[in-house]
This record gives C-alpha cells, structure tokens and sequence, in this order.
C-alpha cells in the first residue's frame, strides 16, 4: 500500500487505499451480515444515552475495554474480521488483539469528539481504521491549538493508521451530515494491553 502521511505536529496520521471498489463493496456486504450489530447505551455527562450509530466490540477473551463509563466485554472473531486482522499482521506487522465496529445507518449516525486514550490502550497506541460504504467526513483537532486540525473525506476501501502521540495531542470525529449518505462501516483495530496491578491497600 502506498501511505499519505500528513503534516499534522505531535501526530502520526496516514492513509491509504486498502482495497477496490467491488472488494469493499464486497467487505461491507459480509460485515453488515456477519457482525452481530447492538445499540450500546453510553454515559454522558452523568447521564446514559444511546449510542448515535450501531456498534459491536470483538476480540480475544482478555480484551475487556472500558469506554464512556460502559465496559465491553469482547464478543468473538467473526470470518471477515479474522481475515482483516491477519492481512494487518501480513503487512502492517500489527497483531491487534481487538476491534471495535461501527456501523453509520445514514447521515444522522455519527461520532462525537473523543480521542482514543484510554489506560489499557498504552501511552502510543496504533489504531488502524478501515472504512467500507459511504463517504463519510473524518476530523481531527488538536485539544490546545484550534489552528491545528484535519478533515478527511474517508473513501471505501480506505485504511487510516493514527499512531504515536496522535490520541494524546488530538481528538477527533465523525459528524452528522444532511447529506443523503449510504451506510457506512468503520472497524478501529486496537491492541488492548492489561492493566496493571494495582497495590495492595495499606
């Protein structure tokens, strides 16, 4: 694959095209049906709200992850996630041990600002994003510079690496669009690294 890397100070962002048009179109049709899709409920402002998009959490038995005050336990491999973690390991050098997938209904399904930087993801986490189906917009902003920022229009097929210290320097986004746009799938590969001991009470 031939990488983009963008000048984007104090991240590591690049992207490429994973796949063809008819191999992503073919990508999407095996997740949308192999995916058991779930509405999460997340906490917000001391408050839970449903999750603005359909989402699934995968991955080995230890990849417990912690997100919005919500802890997902990790359902298991499906075929086609199998298959893209491998080719991550075949040419990326990357042995993810979970992903989470998204699925963006329509224009109105979206992403709110956050960045990736939660404890059990490590102080540089790798995360590796493929996108299948419809054109979505894709923001990044720096969390002290406003002058600093990305937009991306994510094509199907396409594969987005964000690595160093991109999650501690940035936040980004998937927003609501009036567009009439076709559903999308995102899946953010990860590796999620156990937590350490914490000491015994005195």
């Amino acid at each position: 694959m031939a990488w983009q890397v963008f000048d984007l100070p104090g991240a590591d962002v690049r992207l490429a095209q994973f796949c063809a048009q008819d191999d992503a179109a073919r990508w999407f049709a095996r997740l949308r049906e192999e995916i058991p899709w779930q509405r999460h409920r997340l906490r917000i402002f001391g408050r839970e709200v449903d999750s603005p998009r359909l989402s699934c959490w995968i991955g080995d038995a230890e990849a417990v992850y912690t997100y919005s005050g919500t802890r997902f336990m990790p359902q298991a491999w499906t075929p086609a996630l199998a298959e893209l973690r491998e080719y991550l390991f075949a040419h990326c050098g990357e042995r993810s041990n979970s992903v989470l997938a998204n699925l963006y209904r329509d224009g109105r399904d979206s992403m709110g600002w956050h960045s990736d930087a939660e404890p059990e993801l490590g102080p540089e986490p790798v995360i590796w994003s493929f996108s299948f189906g419809g054109v979505r917009r894709f923001r990044l902003r720096h969390r002290h510079d406003p002058r600093l920022r990305l937009e991306l229009d994510l094509p199907s097929g396409s594969l987005l690496r964000m690595a160093g210290t991109t999650q501690r320097h940035y936040r980004h986004d998937l927003p609501k669009t009036a567009r009439a746009v076709p559903a999308r799938i995102n899946l953010t590969f990860r590796t999620i690294r156990a937590s350490p001991a914490r000491p015994a009470s005195a």
